[in-house]
């Protein structure tokens, strides 16, 4: 029987990569990758030479049969995703699962992930809060927003720059402009930043300066 790797990669800073990760994906047969040009020079930068296979959101449905089919027969397969951890907001749930209900084994390696550092560098309480990942985009965007806004636990959102301030606009909307949120961006980059205050501050300061890359909002839940 063959096996499965969930290989996280880095968030930003390639030195961030772990030596575990880099002998792993040398040693398997293939690497699922989300993309495989993006993952292409990540491979390249650690004289990676295993051969790679595209697995993302729009064919992973179609390939998650052969796969398991691959594992069975003996290979080894990692997949990683363009950074951070598979399966957070990334493809790697599917293929999982299947692997558990056809009783391969599974192992996720410890790594990077974007919302962990966010989280501790937010300054909100951390000893439980609520994943969120990225909220619906129109259908049932009202209604999940009106659901956390009694939710007492800190909450963790993925968000892309260009709809930062309609989802801080919604924070203020549905949560209160006096709402703590921290808003980290490009962690683990050149120009990492966090920005922390009410709602209503940290819209203000994105309204007037534009925001770029990668952004993860910590809101503190409803006292």
């Amino acid at each position: 029987m063959g096996k499965l790797y969930l290989v996280p990669t880095p968030i930003g800073n390639l030195e961030d990569m772990t030596l575990r990760a880099i002998r792993i994906l040398k040693e398997a047969d293939v690497i699922l990758a989300e993309d495989t040009r993006t993952s292409g020079k990540l491979l390249q930068h650690f004289e990676i030479a295993t051969p790679m296979q595209s697995h993302h959101m729009h064919n992973e449905h179609k390939t998650v049969d052969a796969l398991v089919k691959r594992m069975r027969s003996g290979e080894t397969i990692a997949l990683i995703s363009d950074a951070g951890t598979p399966a957070i907001s990334d493809p790697g749930f599917l293929l999982t699962r299947a692997c558990v209900e056809n009783n391969l084994e599974v192992e996720c390696l410890p790594g990077a992930t974007a919302f962990v550092p966010a989280l501790v560098n937010s300054g909100l309480p951390n000893d439980k809060f609520v994943f969120e990942g990225f909220l619906p985009v129109k259908k049932g965007r009202q209604t999940r927003l009106k659901l956390l806004a009694e939710e007492t636990r800190t909450m963790i959102f993925y968000e892309s720059p260009h709809k930062l301030l309609k989802t801080l606009g919604n924070f203020v909307e549905y949560f209160g402009a006096d709402r703590p949120v921290s808003v980290s961006r490009e962690l683990t980059k050149l120009y990492e930043e966090t920005i922390r205050g009410t709602a209503e501050e940290v819209l203000k300061y994105y309204t007037e300066k534009p925001p770029k890359g990668e952004i993860v909002i910590i809101v503190g839940g409803k006292r």
